[in-house]
């Protein structure tokens, strides 16, 4: 090799270095020092990389606390057990878990909602995907009649696309805007602007605000579920493509959707803390409304239960990334008060359960009752009936109402698991205790927002 006085990012290309941040400093370094072939290449042996890693040969065991009922399910369950199979080649994770409500979303590889995918020193975005921290809470309300909490908490809520008008927004706390302002991945102005819109919304799909008793005390309680809406979204786009750039040097066997980021570089440190910051402002997402409701009824709040079922937790040096399943073990929440939560669906009582870590649970429950069909094949499964007539059978009794006027025939019972099967499934897996339920009186939703858009209007 014979001497070189100076270099640029090509010769370190030539040699066999692929572009990185560390290029600028060492360019600089060689040529500013002079070094001669030999020096440069001690110098540059700092950089170089360790070899790539492969997927694991055999799939990690994972446990199946899912059992097919009907024929129906049996389709399902095949699914979920294929597209596990290739999530657990993945080199970093070391063990998991599919509940009884689990059922596929994306293609092969990708975590099935329901599963739980345990990776040793690794943030995996794609395992708790853009509905960051998707959550519930529960207030009790005590002795008030449904229909007025409802009524109050119609005209309180906000469902749809978007968010807030200025004038319509809560208050921002100054603590929280500067815990957005100070990270790496939150402190830009589009993304901190999102994050005071949406604050007080639910968003669409399967979200919801339900109103119901409890079946111990009779108090009147609502229970909402919605994510981290706009802002978590952003940033889980920004952690994607952080681990993308993670991926291709780490791993390119890897699949896209399992990119990860290593939790010891500056990169992954600051992702876990926007993780804990959105978490905080989805918690503060539903207080805001419940406080709201709280205050237009007049009345105490008598007590408050919340957890998120969409998130990723660390325990050592252990993260579980739970894509729709519910912590039991009090270890994944440092703000625990009480029960935790699992709606099933809009015509059967919310679940107040109890529970801790077992060999086959991981620490975890169900998040509902889940999806044997997708949306499209559930509502060609309706079609030769009306829409209104499917709505009549299915919420009688009930008074369910949608945000933008359109029935969302998606979202009713039908399109939903049999909940007293998963009921059963909890029991036979170990997957918690049922200390409370909460009959169902009512529940609104967003509906068909898309039936009507405004911007279809707009644009005829």
């Amino acid at each position: 090799m014979k001497n070189w006085i100076n270099i640029n990012g090509t010769t370190l290309i030539e040699l066999g270095y692929e572009p990185d941040k560390w290029f600028k400093e060492a360019i600089a370094h060689i040529n500013t020092h002079k070094l001669k072939a030999k020096e440069m290449e001690i110098y540059l042996e700092q950089f170089k990389r360790e070899p790539m890693l492969g997927l694991h040969k055999v799939a990690v065991p994972f446990e199946k606390n899912i059992r097919a009922e009907i024929e129906l399910e049996q389709e399902n369950v095949h699914a979920v057990v294929a597209t596990m199979q290739e999530v657990m080649k993945t080199p970093t994770v070391i063990k998991g878990s599919v509940m009884p409500d689990a059922c596929p979303t994306g293609s092969v590889g990708t975590i099935p909602v329901g599963g739980v995918v345990v990776a040793k020193n690794a943030i995996h975005p794609g395992m708790h995907s853009a509905d960051i921290c998707c959550s519930v809470m529960l207030t009790d309300f005590g002795k008030i009649e449904p229909k007025e909490i409802m009524d109050i908490a119609h005209d309180v809520t906000h469902f749809g696309p978007g968010g807030r008008a200025l004038e319509d927004q809560f208050e921002f706390p100054k603590e929280l805007l500067k815990c957005f302002e100070s990270n790496y991945f939150l402190k830009d102005g589009n993304l901190i602007q999102v994050a005071k819109a949406h604050l007080g919304t639910q968003g669409d799909g399967n979200h919801f605000l339900f109103v119901g008793k409890s079946k111990k005390t009779g108090n009147t309680m609502v229970v909402t579920h919605h994510g981290s809406r706009g802002v978590g979204a952003k940033l889980f786009k920004k952690g994607m493509e952080t681990a993308e750039k993670f991926r291709k040097k780490l791993s390119k066997e890897t699949l896209k959707q399992n990119a990860w980021i290593p939790f010891e570089t500056e990169e992954g440190r600051a992702y876990w803390e926007a993780l804990q910051v959105i978490r905080e402002w989805t918690k503060l997402n539903h207080s805001v409304l419940h406080d709201a409701i709280a205050k237009k009824a007049g009345k105490e709040v008598v007590n408050r239960f919340w957890n998120e079922h969409n998130f990723v937790f660390k325990d050592g040096e252990n993260f579980y990334h739970a894509k729709g399943a519910t912590p039991l073990d009090e270890k994944f929440m440092p703000d625990i008060t009480g029960p935790r939560l699992i709606p099933l669906n809009m015509s059967e009582p919310v679940l107040l359960v109890e529970g801790t870590s077992t060999k086959n649970n991981l620490g975890f429950a169900p998040h509902g009752a889940g999806r044997n069909r997708s949306r499209s094949q559930h509502r060609r499964s309706k079609e030769h009936k009306t829409v209104a007539e499917v709505f009549a059978e299915e919420t009688k009794g009930l008074d369910v109402r949608f945000y933008s006027k359109e029935i969302d025939v998606t979202e009713l019972p039908s399109a939903y698991k049999n909940a007293a099967s998963v009921r059963a499934q909890m029991d036979e897996f170990g997957l918690g205790t049922v200390v409370d339920e909460v009959l169902p009186y009512g529940s609104i939703m967003a509906g068909d927002c898309k039936k009507n858009a405004f911007w279809k209007k707009k644009k005829k």
